[in-house]
């Protein structure tokens, strides 16, 4: 079995840094090709969960202006997808295909604690980061519902279950990751396209694409399995619908222009992007938006429902972005991890 952990030499050096228990120094894991300052430099990588093996391929988007939303002339949009309007969105790393079960339970299940534990390793200034991250609490049954684990997309997190992971990430890598905000998701989706779809208009073609309704047979897949859109992102439309940063809004009563963020300040709707494996073809358009919705808990049975999982949201995953340049701590509170209601489990 390969674990990923680090050069005898690399954890010489990682173990003789001071490292406070109130303000931990970040030492990010070495990964070839992850280290950029210009967007000119920016190249795919592929990120490492230390003493797992899991890996997360990263590829490179380019900031840049499109026009997000539909034209009205664009076949089963939406309401919700008007007015169009440009938008520039700065450069960023996304993650090649959905986040998995087997990324997703590193965090959830703390499997690489577990591991690191049995190895007999000490810990890094990284695994100290990540005791400070909170964990999901248990789920009443198999969040997969039977449909497969290795390898296929995490489903039926709430949206607070995506960003903590993300936090979780950040601290386990020591490289800021985050859920890509609405505009971002629909620019690295459309990936220069204007079409219905990254691929063109026709939903015949879905098949070569996407995982949805019209080809699964009532259960998600492994991702990756499909084309990639232009820029080499797997699952873009379908398989799993993917949660972004945004409060669901109205196109009308947004007022920036420059890496928009709707910062969420009620628990329902947000937004779902993308569609999943059980949505129609219009759902997995690249301007289609989905709204949350309290019913994706119906099925839960606790009291208070839980903040972690939406067992009546089968369909719906995340994937992760890291921006180029690193938000400062005071940004990341006033906007890029910024939102209500706070989420806390129930005192016991």
């Amino acid at each position: 079995m390969r674990f990923h952990t680090l050069s005898a030499l690399s954890l010489i050096f990682i173990l003789s840094l001071v490292v406070s228990a109130d303000s931990p120094q970040r030492v990010p894991l070495p990964v070839a090709d992850a280290d950029a300052k210009t967007q000119a430099e920016m190249k795919p990588y592929t990120e490492l969960l230390e003493h797992t093996e899991v890996e997360m391929d990263m590829l490179p988007i380019a900031g840049g202006q499109f026009l997000m939303g539909s034209p009205e002339s664009e076949e089963d949009r939406g309401d919700d997808e008007s007015p169009q309007h440009k938008v520039t969105v700065a450069p960023f790393w996304m993650s090649k295909c959905e986040i998995t079960w087997d990324a997703y339970d590193a965090w959830g299940e703390e499997m690489d604690q577990r591991r690191r534990e049995l190895l007999s390793l000490p810990k890094t200034p990284r695994d100290i980061a990540v005791d400070g991250v909170s964990k999901p609490t248990e789920p009443y049954t198999d969040m997969s519902f039977g449909m497969g684990r290795e390898g296929y997309p995490a489903i039926c997190m709430t949206q607070h279950a995506a960003r903590t992971f993300c936090k979780w990430l950040s601290a386990k890598t020591g490289r800021y990751y985050r859920l890509p905000t609405e505009p971002e998701w629909e620019y690295a989706c459309r990936a220069g396209t204007t079409t219905a779809y990254s691929f063109g208009d026709d939903p015949d073609q879905l098949d070569e694409y996407a995982w949805y309704a019209g080809n699964t047979d009532f259960n998600y897949q492994p991702v990756g399995q499909k084309k990639p859109n232009p820029w080499g992102l797997h699952d873009m439309h379908g398989n799993a619908a993917e949660w972004v940063l945004d409060q669901y809004t109205p196109y009308e009563t947004i007022k920036s222009t420059d890496n928009p963020l709707q910062i969420p300040t009620k628990l329902y709707p947000r937004v779902v992007r993308g569609g999943g494996w059980e949505h129609d073809a219009d759902q997995l358009r690249s301007a289609a938006r989905m709204p949350s919705s309290p019913e994706w808990k119906d099925q839960d049975p606790q009291v208070p429902r839980s903040i972690w999982y939406h067992t009546d949201a089968l369909s719906v995953g995340f994937r992760v972005v890291r921006p180029l340049t690193e938000p400062s701590e005071e940004e990341k509170k006033q906007k890029w991890e910024n939102t209500l209601p706070v989420q806390l489990d129930p005192v016991e």
